[in-house]
């Protein structure tokens, strides 16, 4: 994605090389230790990353794609996210009952990663879908 966005001539946003960034940090951290949880983080990543491509490559193809496909990205990105809090409150449950490979240090930092992303995403979706313009002076009960 970051190729598309650099290709349209577009600014990288905080949100996506912080993303980018974290993302990589984290899977040679989770790689070295051999944890729980990576084949879900996995799985749902690709499921997110299919969606975006293709809304990107229609865009790229200059097919005008109905803002509610955007939005629905975005909110599976916001969903990913708090998906993966769950798979990590999950492992580290689990880690102490039955064998499940992880250890409190990767739990921490994933959980933190996983939080800033929900909250990062979450605000991407309310100033890009839900905030009114600036120059919007239209009352609510309009």
């Amino acid at each position: 994605d970051t190729l598309f966005i650099v290709l349209r001539k577009q600014r990288l946003i905080f949100l996506h090389w912080y993303h980018h960034i974290t993302v990589l940090l984290y899977t040679w951290f989770s790689y070295k230790d051999q944890v729980a949880g990576g084949g879900w983080f996995m799985t749902m990543n690709y499921t997110v990353h299919a969606l975006m491509y293709t809304y990107y490559t229609a865009r790229a193809a200059g097919v005008r794609v109905p803002r509610p496909c955007a939005m629905i990205i975005t909110a599976a990105q916001i969903l990913q996210m708090a998906m993966g809090l769950t798979v990590l409150g999950l492992v580290h449950h689990w880690m102490h009952d039955v064998h499940c490979p992880s250890n409190v240090d990767n739990v921490v930092w994933g959980s933190l990663m996983y939080l800033s992303y929900l909250i990062l995403f979450a605000l991407f979706f309310y100033d890009a879908y839900l905030k009114q313009p600036s120059g919007d002076k239209r009352t609510k009960a309009e």
